[in-house]
């Protein structure tokens, strides 16, 4: 039990410190950086909460309803979004992912609340393989393409909440913890 209880801390702080990344992309000067940032925020404080472990707190059935109704909110929302770009279609897919966890958390029985087997084993895979897809993706996007003093000399004046490629990598992390959180359904 000490391996996936370690696992889960480890995924509690990456989207804990994804989320507090998000909320410091909030004061950017740049507005595309501030417009995807609170939507990421709550995405990254959101999958914190969904993954604390079991044997530390264990959610009432009323806190998998309020998180399905706020991400269910959430993907209305991005569904509205993706109206004029096709960037917001990723936070749509995130924040139904995070809607059908909830739900799935709530329905399933107590007596085999934290044992998986919660969800539409298609739906899990789809999203699974959406998410592997879009690490891999992200991942690569990642890989500097120029020299590191190319880049270095081009990001110095840059704020911390105005840096593409830390975002980017916030958005890899988030991915990642997705998957893992697949993974135990």
């Amino acid at each position: 039990m000490h391996g996936p209880l370690s696992a889960a801390w480890l995924l509690v702080a990456l989207c804990a410190a994804t989320g507090a990344y998000c909320l410091l992309r909030l004061r950017s000067d740049v507005e595309e950086q501030r417009r995807t940032a609170g939507g990421e925020a709550l995405m990254g404080f959101g999958m914190a909460l969904m993954a604390v472990p079991a044997a530390v707190l264990t959610p009432p059935h009323w806190a998998w309803l309020l998180y399905a109704t706020v991400f269910g909110a959430a993907a209305l929302r991005a569904l509205w979004a993706s109206r004029t770009g096709t960037h917001h279609l990723h936070h749509l897919v995130g924040t139904f992912a995070m809607a059908y966890m909830a739900v799935a958390m709530a329905v399933r029985p107590e007596a085999h609340a934290h044992h998986g087997g919660a969800g539409a084993p298609a739906l899990t895979g789809a999203l699974f393989l959406y998410f592997t897809a879009y690490v891999l993706w992200s991942g690569a996007r990642l890989v500097p393409a120029t020299t590191t003093a190319t880049a270095a000399a081009g990001t110095l004046a840059a704020g911390w909440g105005d840096r593409p490629e830390l975002a980017q990598a916030c958005r890899l992390s988030m991915g990642i913890g997705m998957l893992a959180m697949l993974l135990t359904m």
